[in-house]
């Protein structure tokens, strides 16, 4: 299994969840296919210092929606990030790699140091 490094120090969080999402593919190996799992694994280092541009700390909103009357809920970026910034990367990546069956197996090589 490949080690993939990636510092997240005054990057740009939609800058790293790109490159994040690529090498998870594995596009950047000279070994890629479309159609086969790559083996690897991407490592992610202080996510805590990513910066935002712009107001998207206050002026993003995520929405769930129980299913009931009233059961919309809703949070601004600001609060998902200071709750837990790792589930709002990994949400990131997650939207960005290919909507079938492997999406859920290539997401679990993405690791937090």
């Amino acid at each position: 299994m490949t080690t993939y490094q990636i510092d997240a120090t005054n990057q740009s969080l939609g800058r790293i969840a790109t490159q994040i999402a690529t090498a998870l593919r594995g596009k950047h190996l000279p070994s890629y296919a479309p159609e086969k799992l790559p083996t690897v694994e991407v490592v992610i280092s202080n996510l805590k210092s990513a910066k935002f541009t712009g107001n998207k700390l206050e002026q993003k909103t995520s929405y769930h929606y129980s299913g009931y009357h009233g059961g919309i809920r809703a949070r601004n970026l600001g609060e998902e990030w200071a709750k837990n910034p790792q589930e709002v990367l990994r949400h990131i990546v997650y939207r960005m790699l290919p909507k079938n069956k492997t999406r859920d197996k290539i997401i679990q090589n993405l690791k937090f140091a």
